[in-house]
């Protein structure tokens, strides 16, 4: 895991807060101090607790459950998309889907019919439709393709949920909350940190900081991703080696002279010859 360099999180704007005016006391612990009118964040505290957010998702993700990224806010948007993309996890950056965790089993179904609509195209069965059938299952998949396009591959409930900006995703951190999954987040001085399992107290306005911290966090589930394929294929080799037949080896001269030597003498045919009669 890359090491968290506090100049790092500092050159990105991880350190500044809401207004004063605005924070949430429950965020003290977290503060440093105030400047202008604006609190500034201990980006000592934010790389201890980054640090031990990170060695979590690894784990989760070398379990081999799914980290489900939510930021619907417009700055978070693209580089939530980008960075859960690349570390091939489901992300939700349109609006959260009601019920989304707590009734999935019905999530999972409309995730089903987009599959469907998709089999009609490739079978030919798209194609017998009417021109406003046509339109109307179009924009159905459309409309289903922005809202749950990002989780098609997401069969059970996630392993844990990173959030940025919890005030703005307060549904899905209910949800995760009802169900006991586990929350990371990035944490803001205007926001109340007591639900959170691993906070990460840090700016979740600035696309830079937000890119900077998801940074850090994608590369953690990529390395469990890896580290979980390293020991699969490990095990398949172990597997392999122990059902793999033994090759048969000829044996040393040394070896054959120590296995005639043993041979009992009732074994040897000791009938006289004629020449020794």
């Amino acid at each position: 895991m890359a090491n968290i360099e506090v100049k790092d999180l500092l050159e990105a704007g991880v350190h500044f807060g809401h207004l004063t005016r605005k924070w949430n006391p429950n965020m003290a612990p977290y503060i440093y101090m105030e400047r202008n009118g604006i609190h500034i964040l201990n980006l000592y505290k934010t790389a201890a607790k980054l640090e031990e957010a990170c060695a979590a998702i690894k784990k989760i993700s070398a379990s081999g459950r799914k980290i489900l990224f939510v930021a619907t806010k417009k700055q978070a948007k693209d580089v939530v998309s980008e960075k859960a993309k690349k570390a091939n996890m489901p992300y939700i950056t349109e609006r959260w889907p009601g019920g989304m965790l707590t009734n999935f089993v019905t999530i999972r179904k409309a995730v089903k019919k987009m599959a469907s609509i998709d089999r009609m195209k490739q079978d030919g069965t798209f194609d017998t439709l009417s021109k406003k059938e046509k339109l109307q299952v179009s924009r159905l998949r459309e409309k289903l393709e922005k809202n749950l396009g990002s989780i098609a591959d997401m069969s059970r409930l996630p392993g844990a949920l990173f959030v940025v900006d919890i005030l703005a995703e307060n549904i899905a951190v209910k949800e995760a909350i009802k169900l006991g999954i586990p929350i990371f987040a990035m944490v803001d001085t205007n926001s109340d940190p007591r639900n959170i399992d691993y906070v990460i107290p840090s700016n979740d306005d600035a696309s830079k900081s937000i890119d900077k911290i998801l940074s850090f966090v994608t590369d953690a589930v990529i390395e469990g991703l890896t580290e979980r394929k390293s020991d699969k294929q490990e095990d398949e080799e172990k597997e392999v080696s122990e059902t793999k037949p033994k090759k048969n080896r000829k044996a040393t001269a040394a070896e054959v002279v120590e296995i005639v030597a043993e041979v009992e003498p009732a074994q040897v045919d000791e009938t006289p010859t004629d020449e020794e009669e």
